[in-house]
Parts: structure tokens; C-alpha cells; sequence
């Protein structure tokens, strides 16, 4: 069976859209999505809509929860912030039940998903480097966990110590850990800008990072017109909680 493995959409439909039909043609079954559906992009009802439809095993990201929530956004950058007041208006009083009602972590059929750390979910700490995996890998169950959060794929691997990669393409051995970030969906920060993902195959035990070209024109024209900056750079998106 092949997972399709993906999250930090940010309200991207464009992008989303060119996933989920790449991922078919890729022969996926299965879908998980590690969080992040909305906040940053023009299309949150959109994309939180067509995730639930999936019916799909889905974690909460931290945008997820400040998008849902009446608390007050102290401390963001007033880029973010406008972003995110603008996203708390566009959702309906049940997408905002639902994103608050999902959970941090998730097992699935062998394998985890979280949308940042293991040791620590709630707090939205960033796995950037192989001592910030060590903490989440002391808390992994399952020896195959998938994480988003910085937007930057990348494979962690442990077992006599932890290691790390950033290829394309990893072939999994029973004897290892392993903590996958899956990139992102609707807004990579690695140099890449098209969409990126995970595929999963359990039966041939492999995982593959996948990019995707998408209409990222349309993606940039909805949020000009719904009076939204037509880009965020990633240090301004990551001056906060997204």
C-alpha cells in the first residue's frame, strides 16, 4: 500500500489540488496529513474541506490552532498577524470545532504522524538539526514517524546514534528509526518552490519526497484579491506561530 504523506498546505488550493492529483497518479490509497491546512493562503475553507473529505488520519498544526482560537495574537509579526485575523474570518463555526478537535499525535497502521515534535507537541518547536531529533526519537514508538513544521524535507535516522540526510529517496530498515520531515504543500522554504510531499510504500518499505509543479500565478492572484500580501517571505512567516 502507498501513503500519500503531506501537510503545511497553508490554505493553498492550487497547490494542494496538484498533490493530490500527482499522489494518484503515484498509485496512493492512503492519505495522512501532518497539519497546517490553513493560515498564510487564500483558500482555508477550501483546503479544510477537501482534507476532511480524504477522511483522512490529520494532526493539528500550530497555525490550525491560532487560526481557530479567539485568543489574542500578541507577539506575531503584523504580517502574520493580518494573515491570520483574515483566516479567523473566513472559517465557519464548524471548521473551527474541527481544527481545534484534532489531535497533536497520531498512530497509524505502524507508523506516527506529528505535525512538530514527539517530546513536546503543544509547544511547536522546530527539528532542524539531529540533536533537536534526538528528543522527539526518546518519544517515538513506532519506528517511522512523519513530521512537517519548517517547511524543509528531511530524512533522520537512529540507531546507534542519529544521523541525518537530505535526499530524495530513503529505503527503510527494520533495525532504524526513522523521523521524516515531509516538507511542504503550499509554502516550501527550501529553495524549492513547488509543492512538495511524501510517499510512503509499506510493502516496499520506502519513502520518496515528491515536488510538484503547481499554478502558483493563481495561488498569488487569490490572495492579491482578497487584500493579502502576495508573498511571505519564510523568515516573516516563521516570526511566530506557522
Amino acid at each position: 500500500m502507498r501513503y500519500a504523506i503531506l501537510g503545511d498546505i497553508h490554505a493553498n488550493q492550487e497547490a494542494l489540488e496538484a498533490v493530490l492529483h500527482d499522489s494518484s497518479l503515484e498509485g496512493c490509497e492512503e492519505y495522512a496529513c501532518i497539519g497546517d491546512i490553513v493560515g498564510l493562503g487564500a483558500s482555508p475553507r477550501e483546503c479544510i474541506d477537501r482534507i476532511r473529505d480524504l477522511d483522512c488520519s490529520t494532526v493539528k498544526g500550530d497555525s490550525d490552532e491560532i487560526s481557530s482560537e479567539i485568543s489574542p495574537l500578541d507577539g506575531l509579526n503584523p504580517i502574520l498577524k493580518r494573515m491570520i485575523c483574515w483566516t479567523r474570518d473566513q472559517l465557519s463555526s464548524d471548521d473551527k470545532k474541527w481544527l481545534r478537535g484534532l489531535t497533536l499525535v497520531s498512530e497509524i497502521r505502524g507508523f506516527t504522524i506529528v505535525h512538530a515534535t514527539l517530546d513536546s507537541p503543544s509547544s511547536w518547536a522546530y527539528v532542524v538539526n539531529e540533536f533537536d531529533a534526538m528528543a522527539s526519537f526518546s518519544y517515538q514508538h513506532t519506528n517511522l514517524c512523519f513530521f512537517g513544521h519548517t517547511h524543509c524535507p528531511k530524512f533522520y535516522m537512529k540507531d546507534d546514534c542519529v544521523s541525518s540526510e537530505a535526499g530524495d529517496r530513503i529505503d527503510l530498515r527494520e533495525s532504524t528509526k526513522y523521523f521524516i520531515n515531509v516538507g511542504s504543500v503550499g509554502q516550501p522554504r527550501d529553495g524549492d518552490p513547488r509543492a512538495c510531499y511524501a510517499i510512503y510504500d509499506t510493502e516496499q518499505a520506502w519513502v520518496r519526497i515528491k515536488r510538484v509543479d503547481y499554478d502558483s500565478g493563481l495561488a498569488q492572484r487569490k490572495l492579491i484579491d482578497s487584500g493579502l500580501p502576495p508573498l511571505i517571505r519564510s523568515e516573516q512567516a516563521s516570526d511566530g506561530q506557522a
